[in-house]
């Protein structure tokens, strides 16, 4: 970069941060392009998912969560990110351009900066403890600011998600392409993407909301206690391009507000990738109000769980063009 910007290994150091987002079957879908004064995002339509992400609203959230790391890396390192999203509509998948001006980082940067690299998916059960009003009113304050809402189910409410996580799991079940592409992206052992099996537990048949049916689990899950994990949906007023890439900005705050106090986390987006379910979900639990992005499970790993393994991510110069944008 041009003198008095960042220089190539600071830029490196934070990118290195932002590809540890999380991602629908831990694919990746992002390039990242390095210009003389801008960073830019660029989502990366080599790595979609035709059965399990038709529209493709999953990997805009995935590339929407690596932007957020990215502005959160960079912050902490001393440069503060002026975002332009979507900045080129003869581009589609140019999702942002990032312009950085020098800045002094707070406590907090530092502290969720700190989180990236802690953050785990994690799968297993979440113990009764309950999760103080304030840590979820922290993540929804996020959230919030990132244009998103945050709602945390119970009632009746919760009792429709999970009837939806259900019917999408018995609906994929019946789909061999859906369970074909699945198979592909789990089960991995040494890749650099794909979801680990030493990452995935076994599912329970009274678990009473199942996770997907990754291949080869191998991940043992300690709980002998139901699971008490918190549902949050997190939503937004409209289901464009733009509302689905601050949404996955959104859902990365949520993350690491949780991992930096201690709190587990697991995204859930298997019954919105359903139209009818979505749409069910959009009804039954917000109220017609807000379009649902993503589920999170959330809540307190028992203390006698071990700590899971990180999981596996591509090299900075595997997702890095060597082209220069022109308009940096």
């Amino acid at each position: 970069m041009d003198h008095g910007l960042p220089d190539d290994n600071t830029i490196r150091t934070a990118l290195a941060l932002a590809v540890r987002a999380p991602s629908v079957h831990n694919t990746q879908p992002w390039r990242w392009r390095i210009g003389s004064r801008s960073v830019h995002l660029y989502l990366d339509p080599a790595r979609a998912l035709p059965m399990s992400d038709p529209d493709r609203r999953d990997m805009i959230l995935s590339c929407g969560a690596a932007l957020h790391h990215l502005r959160i890396a960079l912050a902490a390192l001393g440069w503060s990110a002026v975002v332009h999203r979507l900045p080129n509509p003869a581009e589609p998948n140019h999702l942002a351009a990032i312009e950085l001006v020098r800045h002094r980082p707070t406590p907090l940067e530092v502290a969720l900066s700190d989180a990236i690299s802690r953050r785990r998916t994690d799968r297993r059960h979440y113990s009764s403890w309950p999760i103080p009003l304030g840590y979820l009113g922290l993540a929804t304050e996020r959230a919030s600011a990132l244009g998103a809402v945050v709602r945390q189910t119970s009632g009746r409410a919760r009792e429709h998600l999970i009837a939806a996580v259900h019917a999408a799991a018995v609906q994929h079940a019946m789909d061999q392409d859906y369970c074909f592409e699945l198979a592909s992206w789990s089960g991995r052992h040494t890749a650099s993407d794909g979801v680990p099996a030493r990452n995935t537990p076994s599912q329970q048949p009274d678990d009473e909301l199942p996770a997907r049916s990754f291949a080869a689990p191998e991940l043992i899950d300690t709980a002998h206690e139901p699971d008490f994990a918190d549902l949050l949906v997190i939503g937004t007023s409209a289901d464009d391009r733009m509302s689905r890439l601050c949404a996955g900005e959104a859902m990365s705050a949520v993350l690491l507000t949780a991992t930096n106090v201690g709190l587990a986390t697991c995204v859930l987006t298997e019954p919105l990738e359903i139209p009818k379910l979505r749409s069910r979900v959009r009804m039954q639990v917000l109220g017609d109000s807000v379009y649902p992005q993503a589920i999170i499970r959330i809540g307190w790993i028992p203390k006698s769980a071990p700590p899971l393994p990180a999981t596996y991510r591509r090299t900075v110069e595997e997702v890095l063009d060597p082209i220069e944008t022109p308009t940096g």
